[in-house]
């Protein structure tokens, strides 16, 4: 029996679990052409992306790379920062999503749950990435401004038991049942963030999540297939009949890519509310890589 699925989320990690990369380090070329930063701090950032996809980031490494944004991105002028992101964003974010993931988050809105990024990189950046591929919300680090520009200082770290945190604020808020609730990540660091709901799904995982899933008998699912969003759309739209799922998910992603064509050079990213209320919340169907349970 089919029925409505009310005050539930599903809430993602985004690094190495919607896309392949680091969110934070991808925007290093943009940023050097826009004037931002140097050949030097570009290449150091080339280096870490490269550190990042090779063996993840633990607890020390994520501290050292808040510190290398933070003193990178000290005094820059946020309308730039948020006119580059706008303006790069199809050519930077767009072909590193992975296409499991894509299709997570559709299965999951058109079963009427709620998608929340959680990520430790900034707003600026996590917020027209969460609009790309149709998020309701998104939890985020942000950075203290005074004049327009960014002092150096954080505001709020969105990373470790921040993260489950503020998902508990947002579950008050918006009425969800954490139990009824599903979270997926790679990191460690985000053990926190997965305890916090009752359906816990380790993504990619570095080996100490790995290990901790195992333990906990949670699934592990490998996603390896980054897809052009944009090429992905193309293809389901050239279907004949798509599913009702797939069909609203194409929306909410069609919707997001139209935002960001009519406003190329947006100066803020207000964050979607858009909501999808059929199906059943029983069955979850998967396409994904499964490495165990």
């Amino acid at each position: 029996m089919l029925r409505t699925v009310h005050r539930s989320a599903a809430f993602f990690d985004l690094d190495k679990t919607i896309i392949a990369k680091s969110s934070a380090l991808a925007f290093g070329r943009p940023f050097r052409a826009g004037g931002l930063i140097n050949r030097r701090v570009a290449l150091k950032a080339a280096y870490a992306q490269l550190v990042f996809l090779v063996s993840g980031a633990d607890e020390d490494q994520m501290n050292r790379m808040r510190d290398h944004i933070t003193e990178m991105c000290t005094g820059w002028d946020v309308r730039q920062v948020r006119e580059i992101v706008a303006e790069t964003l199809f050519e930077i974010v767009d072909p590193l999503i992975y296409a499991e993931a894509a299709e997570l988050i559709e299965e999951h809105k058109a079963l009427g749950r709620e998608v929340v990024i959680v990520s430790s990189s900034g707003e600026e950046v996590v917020g027209p990435i969460g609009e790309l591929v149709g998020a309701d919300r998104v939890i985020a680090t942000r950075m203290v401004v005074e004049d327009g520009r960014y002092t150096g200082q954080v505001e709020y770290y969105a990373y470790g038991p921040m993260k489950a945190a503020a998902m508990r604020e947002i579950a008050t808020a918006a009425g969800y049942d954490l139990a009824e609730c599903y979270a997926y990540s790679d990191s460690i660091t985000d053990l926190p963030m997965l305890e916090a709901v009752g359906h816990p799904t380790a993504v990619n995982p570095d080996r100490a999540l790995r290990r901790a899933a195992t333990e906990r008998a949670w699934p592990v699912l490998v996603f390896n297939r980054p897809v052009s969003l944009r090429s992905r759309l193309a293809n389901l739209r050239g279907q004949r009949r798509p599913a009702m799922g797939t069909a609203m998910g194409v929306g909410a992603a069609v919707a997001g890519i139209a935002w960001y064509a009519a406003r190329k050079r947006s100066t803020g990213v207000p964050a979607p509310d858009a909501r999808s209320l059929v199906g059943s919340a029983d069955m979850l169907p998967s396409k994904r890589s499964s490495a165990g349970r």
